[in-house]
C-alpha cells in the first residue's frame, strides 16, 4: 500500500506528464503555424506518449487503493519562435522531467516501497530515451543547420518518425486501456 506522501507525488507527477503534454501540444501547432508539418506531427505524437505516461500513473495509483488527485495545469511558455529553440527548450523540459522521476525513486527507496520503485522504473528507461533522442535531433540540427535544405531534411525525417510513434502510441494506449 503506498504512503499518502508517495500518493501525493506521484500525483504530482501526474500533474507535471499533463503539463508535458500541454507543452508538446503547444509546440505542435507552433511549428504548424511554421508550415513544419512533419516537426508537428513529432511534437503531437510527443503529446500523445505523455498522455499514456500520465494514464500509466493515474492506472497506478488507482490499483494501489490510492486516490487520483489533478491538480490545474499551468500554461506552456511562449512561443520559442524557431526550430532549434523549440528543441532546446524541450531539452530542458525533459532533463527536468528526469530530474523529477528520479527524485521519485529516490523517495519509493527511502520508504522501501519496492513495488513503485520497480514500477519507476519505465519511466527511468523512458527517460533516457527522450534525453538521447532530443539530443540527436539537436546535434542534426546543429549539422546541417535549422533553414533551407537541412531544415527540411529534419523536418522531413521527424514526420516519419511521428509515424512511427504514433503506432507505438496506439499500442500502448491499447494495454493501458486494458
Amino acid at each position: 500500500m503506498l504512503t499518502a506522501t508517495m500518493a501525493t507525488k506521484l500525483n504530482e507527477q501526474i500533474n507535471r506528464e499533463f503539463f508535458s503534454a500541454y507543452l508538446y501540444l503547444a509546440l505542435s501547432t507552433e511549428a504548424e503555424e511554421s508550415n513544419l508539418r512533419g516537426t508537428a506531427s513529432w511534437f503531437l505524437a510527443k503529446h500523445g506518449e505523455e498522455m499514456v505516461h500520465a494514464m500509466k500513473m493515474v492506472r497506478y495509483l488507482l490499483d494501489q487503493g490510492a486516490s487520483v488527485k489533478l491538480g490545474a495545469i499551468a500554461a506552456p511558455p511562449a512561443p520559442a519562435g524557431a526550430i532549434l529553440a523549440m528543441f532546446e527548450r524541450t531539452l530542458e523540459h525533459e532533463r527536468a522531467v528526469t530530474t523529477a522521476i528520479n527524485e521519485l525513486v529516490d523517495h519509493a527507496l527511502s520508504e522501501k516501497d519496492h513495488a513503485t520503485n520497480i514500477f519507476l522504473h519505465w519511466f527511468v528507461t523512458e527517460q533516457i530515451e527522450e534525453e538521447a533522442t532530443v539530443n540527436d535531433i539537436l546535434g542534426r540540427l546543429r549539422l546541417f543547420g535549422d533553414k533551407g535544405e537541412g531544415l527540411l531534411m529534419i523536418d522531413n525525417e521527424l514526420g516519419a518518425a511521428a509515424k512511427v510513434m504514433a503506432q507505438t502510441l496506439a499500442q500502448a494506449s491499447a494495454v493501458t486501456a486494458a
